[in-house]
């Protein structure tokens, strides 16, 4: 699925990294979701399960050109390059307005993640039985997913490559957050602390894990679009309309744990109605910007989605 694109196409291959790491730091945000809606979730897929044997013939039989060509390295490379500057500047901006402004953030979030599943659900052509159970399945393991109670891992060599590994999944999963699955492991606060304390013994391990995971998962999830093409488009609908458990905007924290910064990130949360947050906390709910930013996020999918066609 190697594309040859344009400087113009190219700034906007790398605008999507970077939406794709500003939502990634957020607990409960995925950039696979991102990725689903600004139309390069299926390339991208394509392209990381081509690290393969056949890119190993390729890099010694061939060359280096060849070998970048097969797994579609341009495309990767802008990509990630955009990923890695939004993590290190726009993702910042983003921590901020959640720490600030967590009811508009949160809101924002959850039109665009809405207005996504809407897209993706009127693109998958016949709802027939499969397809049906393909999305409810969907809903419903998200759902649980985002309720879950988190758990308390020890940070041992096995747990923190498996911790790598689902994280890594979750996060090109439309609709599940890797940093929410490290915090539903009870491994989010070990793993900031080693990226801090520069354990490299620790960060290898977990990096491992990531790389076989993407390398694996994205395989199986290439081979579902090529055999099972609108089910699957189905069941990723699902995931993302069950992830609005998690970003619904009027939440009441009822536990909390501590990032590398020392400051309290909330860990089980209650979703609540405007009417019961205001008489629960006491604040407000701010329902005009809310109703605003969600309907300011579908028009942003919708603008997306009008400019692919």
């Amino acid at each position: 699925m190697s594309q040859l694109r344009s400087v113009t196409a190219y700034l906007w291959l790398a605008l999507k990294g970077m939406l794709m790491g500003a939502a990634d730091a957020v607990p409960g945000v995925s950039g696979g979701t991102v990725a689903f809606m600004t139309g390069i979730y299926e390339e991208l897929i394509d392209s990381l399960r081509r690290f393969d044997l056949q890119a190993l013939r390729l890099l010694f039989r061939e060359g280096p050109l060849t070998a970048w060509r097969h797994v579609n390295g341009s495309f990767l490379l802008v990509l990630f390059c955009g990923i890695l500057f939004s993590v290190l500047t726009m993702a910042r901006l983003v921590l901020y307005l959640l720490a600030e402004y967590p009811i508009q953030l949160w809101a924002l979030f959850f039109g665009l993640i809405l207005a996504s599943c809407w897209v993706v659900a009127r693109c998958i052509d016949g709802w027939e039985r499969n397809r049906i159970a393909s999305f409810l399945l969907g809903v419903v393991t998200a759902y649980l997913v985002t309720s879950l109670i988190p758990i308390s891992l020890e940070a041992t060599p096995l747990t923190v490559f498996l911790a790598g590994m689902l994280a890594i999944c979750a996060m090109i999963l439309p609709g599940i957050s890797g940093s929410f699955i490290l915090l539903l492991l009870g491994l989010y606060a070990p793993i900031l602390a080693a990226i801090k304390g520069f354990e490299w013994a620790l960060l290898l391990l977990f990096a491992s894990g990531c790389a076989v995971g993407l390398l694996s998962f994205s395989r199986l999830l290439h081979w579902l679009f090529q055999h099972h093409h609108e089910a699957t488009l189905a069941l990723l609908a699902g995931f993302m309309l069950g992830s609005l458990n998690k970003v619904w905007p009027w939440k009441y924290t009822t536990a909390y744990t501590i990032d590398r910064h020392g400051r309290e990130v909330a860990l089980v949360q209650e979703n609540l109605l405007p009417g019961g947050y205001e008489s629960l906390t006491g604040e407000p709910a701010f329902m005009a910007s809310a109703v605003g930013l969600m309907a300011l996020g579908a028009m942003l999918v919708m603008a997306l989605e009008w400019r692919k066609q």
